[in-house]
């Protein structure tokens, strides 16, 4: 597919059309802080119209894309809104991942631009021509800085009305081997999220402080962010996660909203001294991203003040359950029932609907949902299923059930990916990479429990014969290739892997005779 075709030309709402709003009517309301780095509306909305202007001058048009590979801060966001208010689509790529999967991913949005800062340039030692390299922090090497880049101030570009079909964003699902999905998120998409984000339900509104430690190229962290820059909050980011510098910053600021991925529920709830900090300005915390346990959600509800409200969903969209923790304590085993306005359904193993009680793996329908895969119709083909009216719906390759209450528990993943700290890994990125090893004969990689990261992946290698390669010399090898977030944590060596009567690796197996210990 391509992202300039348009589907849907209805006229909608942006995020950075309520910013102009919002800062025409509270310039000096603070907008972004990070660190010591602080934008009020109106420096924003400027620096907006300086972005977006300047990406006109250089000719790219509505639809059109840049790419942005940096670590949080205001010039990272400026970026990100001002290209939104030129209606040019976003690509955020993941500072983590290796240089290989970075330049697939760069080469796969078919980006004009590239922001970089200077931690993340050196991943990028060659780019597609044509393609222009600025340096959001003005010192990475290589880099023309962002400030000589900007349209001069007072800059104003051509007004832009988005429509709902316009690609918003194309957010790549994982890879270090071959060209990760690109999921295409419409501005419709996104405008059917940022009016979920005033409901009541998590009420993001102009006195919001919202206190974000995950990376802006997560779609965890985007729907929040959106959710507050478009209802006039204030966004604090923090760079790498602390479980001290994030209680500092959420006392010191006052903070009333946060998105944690129950890996950092468990670290904040462990941490020796989190009940000496006063939290009580918190009104609403969300969590997704990974599965959280029922244990973990009752202990945050009894220590954390304010709701306690879980998502379940894809960045692809379609359905999302909500489970607010705090009206249903006896529902955390759950992960709560279908937002308004979403539908769940669940298919039986020859794809139809499964009967009431029934398992079956859930598909889900919204205004939410993500155009397709960036150049991959017949993944997007895949990735969708219609109903006998025609109704389009997002497969999640999960597989649950509804209590007789109406909500959902998760059963079991049809597909193998392993979430670890709220971001997902792909096994068979990670098989690629361990079977390039000259003495390895065949690999499955798991998800086994950690405390840390929530999961972690495991590799069971079988050895050529007559290979003279040890588990801790593997594991080096490996974790040398792999993206940080894919490296192993354990590699053990087999005889051979357990198969089914047709050949597939019975992975559930591996995960049950695993016997170590994962921090």
């Amino acid at each position: 597919m391509s992202t300039t075709t348009v589907t849907d030309t209805t006229p909608v709402d942006s995020v950075a059309l309520r910013i102009a709003r919002t800062a025409a009517q509270r310039p000096q309301h603070r907008a972004l802080l990070h660190n010591d780095d602080v934008l009020t509306y109106a420096e924003l909305d400027a620096l907006m119209d300086r972005i977006a202007a300047a990406l006109q001058r250089d000719g790219i048009e509505p639809t059109g894309r840049i790419a942005i590979c940096a670590t949080n801060s205001n010039p990272y966001a400026a970026v990100y809104l001002g290209a939104l208010r030129a209606g040019v689509a976003v690509a955020p790529l993941p500072p983590s991942a290796a240089p290989a999967a970075l330049a697939a991913m760069l080469a796969d949005s078919g980006a004009r631009h590239l922001f970089v800062d200077s931690g993340t340039a050196a991943s990028f030692a060659e780019l597609p021509a044509g393609v222009r390299r600025i340096a959001l922090d003005d010192a990475a090497a290589g880099a023309e800085p962002l400030s000589g880049w900007l349209a001069p101030e007072g800059a104003k570009p051509a007004p832009v009305q988005p429509l709902a079909g316009w690609p918003f964003n194309v957010i790549y699902s994982s890879g270090t081997t071959g060209t990760p999905k690109g999921i295409v998120q419409p501005f419709g998409m996104r405008a059917a999220q940022l009016q979920g984000g005033s409901s009541t339900l998590t009420a993001y509104g102009p006195d919001s402080v919202t206190l974000l430690s995950t990376p802006l190229y997560s779609n965890t962290t985007l729907v929040s962010f959106f959710s507050t820059m478009g209802n006039g909050g204030t966004t604090v980011f923090m760079g790498k996660f602390d479980v001290a510098q994030y209680l500092a910053l959420a006392e010191r600021h006052r903070m009333t909203h946060t998105m944690l991925v129950p890996a950092q529920y468990q670290r904040l709830m462990a941490y020796p001294d989190f009940d000496k900090f006063d939290l009580s300005s918190t009104q609403v915390k969300q969590c997704t991203s990974a599965p959280f346990r029922a244990e973990l959600k009752a202990e945050v509800l009894r220590r954390w003040p304010g709701r306690l409200i879980e998502s379940y969903g894809m960045t692809e969209g379609g359905g999302v359950c909500i489970l607010e923790c705090d009206r249903y304590p006896d529902k955390l085993h759950t992960v709560g029932k279908p937002a308004p306005k979403h539908q769940i359904l669940l298919l039986d193993d020859e794809g139809r609907p499964a009967r009431p009680g029934e398992q079956g793996e859930i598909v889900g329908r919204s205004g939410a949902m993500m155009t397709g895969y960036l150049n991959l119709p017949e993944k997007t083909a895949e990735a969708v299923w219609f109903d006998e009216h025609g109704n389009r719906y997002i497969r999640t390759g999960d597989v649950g059930r509804f209590d007789a209450d109406g909500f959902l528990q998760l059963v079991d993943r049809k597909k193998d990916m392993i979430i670890s700290g709220g971001f997902n890994i792909y096994p068979s990125d990670i098989e690629a990479e361990v079977r390039k090893h000259p003495d390895v004969a065949d690999v499955s990689v798991v998800g086994v429990v950690s405390e840390r990261w929530g999961e972690t992946p495991v590799a069971f290698v079988v050895l050529r014969d007559g290979a003279a390669c040890d588990a801790a010399t593997l594991l080096g090898w490996a974790n040398e290739r792999l993206g940080k977030m894919q490296r192993l944590a354990d590699v053990r060596l087999i005889d051979e892997l357990p198969r089914s009567a047709i050949g597939k690796v019975l992975k559930r197996e591996l995960r049950d005779a695993y016997d170590g210990q994962i921090a």
